[in-house]
């Protein structure tokens, strides 16, 4: 089903954007994409939209606004159920453990994956990489749990965890070109490696997907403004 009453406030940058545009690609829902100028500046319609935390990504469905990258893809999955499959598993214990994998790569990973780029100190980065290569780990055992021998986290299609840390994968690509070390591979984490080309390659994915060497200057002029602002305020 294509609606032409869908748009996605954000910036090509984010992966939680990604997430949401995933989510309606899979789904086959048309969008109007609404390019934010961040870290410049906000737009009104972004302020007006989600006026308690101001951030990207917001899903404006109609009228109504939806925000949080997490509450969004569900969202999506609960209202476009004639398309596709279903982004969550049906069954209810099945369901649980894929809310808590992705809360883990939302609460734990992906804040250790920002410390690593742009982490306060050295000893501050270091640390970060060592949580991401734990957490990198225990993604694979959960892959090899909830995969069941097929493609995805989600079995054979992408499913709500895939879509969680498959989001992350460019910028995983980008602290592996700036460390000169391999986050994914096939001696340490041999099911995340077939997993993430299934992942790229995929029709709801490839085309949404920032490009890695541009993210790796935004990653760049991004620490560099992050380093002025810490040295500013010392």
């Amino acid at each position: 089903m294509a609606e032409s009453n869908v748009m996605v406030l954000g910036t090509w940058a984010s992966p939680f954007v990604l997430r949401v545009k995933i989510a309606l690609h899979l789904k086959s829902v048309n969008y109007e994409n609404h390019e934010e100028n961040l870290p410049e500046s906000k737009s009104d319609l972004l302020l007006k939209s989600n006026p308690v935390y101001k951030k990207v990504p917001v899903l404006i469905h109609g009228h109504n606004p939806i925000c949080e990258s997490l509450i969004i893809v569900e969202y999506i999955d609960e209202v476009w159920t004639t398309s596709a499959s279903s982004i969550l598993p049906s069954d209810a214990y099945e369901r649980a453990q894929s809310r808590f994998w992705a809360a883990y790569v939302e609460d734990k990973f992906s804040t250790a994956l920002r410390r690593v780029l742009f982490g306060a100190t050295e000893e501050d980065k270091r640390a970060a990489m060592a949580e991401v290569s734990e957490g990198m780990a225990l993604l694979e055992e959960a892959f090899v749990k909830l995969s069941k021998g097929k493609a995805f986290f989600g079995g054979e299609n992408i499913g709500f965890v895939d879509i969680v840390f498959g989001s992350l994968l460019a910028w995983i690509e980008v602290i592996e070109k700036l460390s000169e070390m391999k986050l994914i591979s096939e001696i340490k984490t041999p099911g995340l490696v077939q997993w993430a080309d299934c992942f790229s390659a995929h029709e709801a994915v490839k085309d949404v997907s920032p490009d890695v060497d541009k993210l790796v200057e935004f990653a760049l002029k991004l620490g560099a403004r992050v380093l002025k602002a810490t040295a500013a305020s010392n």
